[in-house]
């Protein structure tokens, strides 16, 4: 499947949670925004690109220029911002951070351009199935997906798509500069071959040393609860792999509540089994990238 390319990404713990810090951002109209986890809020890679009809000038052809934080400079012509062409898609990933609902807006798309086109949004915790949120326009920046989002439900994945009106310029469709997370939590993931034995929920003694390292790091950060997932691959019976998940959850939510600094903090578990891979199951490369822990770290 389309993840394969994105398995590295997802599977190294974070390494910034002490930096985060809230940074306001302008937009090009002038509008602000500001982002509890600063730089860490945007989207970090391209899934995919389907390129829309119309006409894309050269510089508004990459879809890398989606990610990081905004960098429009006035000029249509800077290579800052992806034309994504009438009824055109692109579908970006959150690999440090989460997007989850909070009180307020969730989700700020940073459109540039002289003229302001519609879009329709998207967002998945897998990459596969998807939660229509609805239309947005470059009026209507900040996105809100309270009814929309399960409780719980950390997304990994956000897709755009013009909505196929008025692309009669050199730059089609709409303009994106970046997308960020307002609503947005630390991400950490654990390689479940470093933490258990194949078929075994019980922590290896060299587990110790990499949850205690990321509990440090979520120590470091302004964070008032965590989430720990688990997740298998699709190797044996979907009831098992689930049972499998929820109860290596619970082994590293019990080391985490060992050490002193989250020994208070409230932490839920939750398993997965073999339902969200992000990566195929059809090579062992894949299989051991989908067996992992996630440690999702709600900001205060």
């Amino acid at each position: 499947m389309k993840h394969i390319a994105l398995m590295a990404a997802l599977c190294a713990s974070v390494s910034l949670a002490s930096a985060q810090t809230p940074i306001t951002y302008t937009d090009s109209a002038g509008g602000e925004v500001l982002l509890p986890l600063g730089d860490l809020s945007f989207a970090d890679q391209v899934v995919a690109r389907s390129v829309g009809s119309g006409t894309i000038a050269t510089t508004a052809e990459l879809p890398g220029a989606t990610l990081g934080s905004p960098d429009y400079s006035g000029n249509v012509n800077d290579g800052s911002f992806l034309s994504l062409g009438c009824d055109g898609t692109v579908e970006l990933l959150f690999a440090d951070n989460a997007l989850i609902d909070v009180p307020g807006p969730d989700l700020y798309v940073f459109e540039v351009g002289p003229r302001v086109e519609g879009m329709f949004l998207a967002i998945s915790e897998d990459g596969v199935e998807w939660t229509d949120v609805g239309a947005i326009t470059g009026g209507r920046a900040e996105v809100d997906i309270a009814g929309l989002s399960a409780p719980g439900a950390s997304y990994r994945f956000v897709r755009l798509t013009d909505d196929g009106e008025g692309c009669g310029t050199n730059f089609a469709g709409a303009d994106v500069d970046a997308v960020a997370a307002i609503g947005t939590a630390l991400r950490f993931t654990l390689d479940a071959a470093v933490l258990f034995d194949v078929d075994s929920f019980t922590l290896r003694p060299e587990a110790l040393a990499e949850i205690n390292a990321v509990a440090a790091q979520i120590s470091a950060a302004n964070v008032g609860s965590l989430n720990v997932i688990g997740h298998t691959d699709s190797t044996g019976s979907a009831d098992y792999n689930m049972t499998l998940s929820l109860q290596r959850s619970a082994s590293v939510r019990a080391q985490l509540l060992q050490t002193t600094a989250l020994a208070n903090l409230p932490i839920t578990t939750a398993g997965r089994g073999e339902l969200e891979p992000i990566a195929s199951n059809d090579t062992e490369a894949g299989r051991q990238a989908n067996r992992r822990v996630e440690i999702i770290a709600v900001p205060n």
